[in-house]
């Protein structure tokens, strides 16, 4: 494999993540935010916590969508960013498959979860393991019965819409992803299998 993920690690933790005059943050082609991951955790867990359980599969649902959401086109805006094509861009042989490597890699420069694809079947499957993301924080929000990395699951479907779904804007949702282990839940490290919806 061509990709070489401490070199998109290193290069990718360096672009500076600042706002304009207007307030707004333009990154890779996409306006994103920064927010606290207490936020994020907070809001799910409240949610997740506090419905009736004949409602706990509907809102886990809702949060995996607004992550898979955020994930397709944050993630479009990545793969097509200037940023990209320098840094990555001259690394890709394979495709899409070197770009979904590319793309954890850049998950993780970010901090959202130390994270790398251990297996890709081609246009029907990945797995994705990631040892540290911040819904796995035990010692702040608790140890859960259930998985909870919902950005992890949404974004992880998202890159596979974008890998082997139909040209982007209307190719997402054509795969899903079900997190089968958790730190939070006290297994070594999260594990996403993302397959054909």
């Amino acid at each position: 494999m061509a990709i070489d993920r401490k070199k998109i690690i290193e290069e990718m933790s360096k672009v500076k993540v600042t706002g304009n005059e207007e307030g707004l943050i333009p990154a890779f082609n996409v306006f994103v935010q920064q927010l606290p991951a207490d936020f994020w955790n907070a809001f799910s867990r409240r949610i997740v916590n506090y419905v009736p359980d004949d409602l706990v599969e509907a809102a886990e649902g809702l949060l995996f969508n607004a992550a898979n959401e955020c994930g397709y086109h944050t993630g479009y805006g990545i793969i097509t960013s200037n940023e990209w094509k320098e840094v990555v861009g001259p690394m890709i042989e394979k495709m899409p498959e070197d770009v979904l490597h590319g793309a954890f890699a850049v998950f993780t420069a970010w901090g959202w979860a130390k994270s790398e694809v251990i297996e890709i079947v081609p246009d029907e499957k990945m797995v994705v393991r990631a040892y540290d993301y911040y819904e796995s924080d035990v010692l702040r929000y608790g140890r859960t019965l259930r998985p909870c990395a919902y950005m992890i699951q949404g974004v992880s479907a998202a890159f596979m819409d974008l890998a082997y779904g139909k040209p982007y804007p209307d190719g997402l949702g054509t795969f899903h992803c079900v997190q089968t282990k958790g730190i939070e839940m006290g297994d070594d490290y999260g594990e996403f299998i993302v397959t054909r919806a």
